[in-house]
């Protein structure tokens, strides 16, 4: 039998990225569908223990957008959180083993106040506000987010950075027990992210504990997570155990992981593609399996906030 050379293989034969993911989806979708039809009824496999409870929050209009928010469901049952798993439905299935209470968070470096304190004590002195910020991914997908949380300024400077201090490091809970996903080494774990200190205390950048009014599902990273809207998701660590102030640029995971792929800065930005596909453009999620794509926006649509940080920078180079 001749088998044909991979060379003989004409490049109008092979799928486009794209329509790859899009067929993955479909079949995942479908599958789903027919599987439950077959199957009796039983709880969800991401249905959390007890209700989670409702927040005390005040809405934040200024620094919420005026699109539509993605559903509860939409942004609890597809997410990024290899901590649980790689596939976009692993943490919500697999993050019932996280117990948030009791919970504390380290504080170090280039700091006047260090120690390790309780959740309660860092949220005590905090109001919470809704914010709804827009979500964009680094695989091209996104969502709008109505986040309930404080500004993330407000808790660093409690701990009264010096003048040393350039940089801020946050590091996720590193317990295999709990995160099954950290029994493969897919990333070095503990999971680290890290940002210049003055990105950090942009009026933008928000310390989250909720969604929804609710407390955060652990899937979507319980109890203590970031979200910077103008930088793709990965930057926003979740369940955070570290604070460490620091002069030098810290070494975040991605960067460390795949250097040529994830930079330090994050910034969404169509016109710097990942090596393996485009951010021309996005795709919401909840929009529908045939919605077309829209185009992605600099800095997700926050520049008039953030631009002035990256004055005189080449943010092709610092990606």
């Amino acid at each position: 039998m001749r088998m044909p050379r991979p060379a003989a293989i004409r490049p109008s034969e092979i799928t486009a990225e794209r329509y790859f993911h899009m067929r993955r989806d479909l079949l995942a979708g479908a599958l789903g569908l027919s599987a439950s039809a077959l199957l009796p009824a039983r709880a969800s496999a991401n249905a959390p223990a007890a209700p989670l409870a409702t927040l005390k929050y005040t809405r934040n209009a200024r620094y919420s957008v005026t699109d539509k928010p993605n559903t509860f469901e939409d942004i609890s049952g597809y997410n990024n959180f290899y901590e649980f798993g790689l596939d976009k439905s692993d943490p919500a299935a697999n993050a019932g083993s996280l117990h948030t209470r009791p919970w504390s968070v380290t504080i170090a470096g280039e700091a006047s106040v260090t120690g390790t304190f309780t959740i309660e004590d860092i949220l005590k002195p905090h109001p919470l506000e809704e914010r709804i910020y827009r979500h964009r991914c680094v695989e091209a997908w996104s969502m709008v987010i109505p986040w309930v949380g404080f500004p993330l300024a407000d808790l660093l400077q409690r701990f009264k950075p010096t003048s040393r201090a350039k940089f801020v490091e946050f590091t996720t809970l590193l317990d295999p027990k709990q995160m099954p996903g950290q029994r493969r080494g897919v990333l070095d774990w503990p999971y680290v992210e890290a940002l210049r200190i003055d990105e950090a205390m942009n009026p933008l950048a928000l310390m989250v504990v909720g969604v929804y009014g609710r407390d955060l599902p652990n899937q979507n990273g319980a109890p203590l997570r970031l979200h910077l809207p103008w930088k793709y998701g990965f930057k926003s660590a979740k369940s955070i155990v570290k604070i460490r102030f620091s002069e030098r640029q810290p070494a975040n995971t991605w960067a460390l992981s795949a250097p040529g792929e994830y930079g330090f800065y994050a910034n969404v930005n169509p016109e710097v593609d990942h090596p393996r596909w485009s951010q021309a453009s996005e795709r919401h999620i909840g929009g529908g399996f045939f919605a077309a794509r829209q185009p992605t926006l600099m800095f997700n649509g926050y520049a008039e906030q953030v631009a002035g940080l990256y004055k005189g920078m080449d943010l092709r180079r610092n990606f």
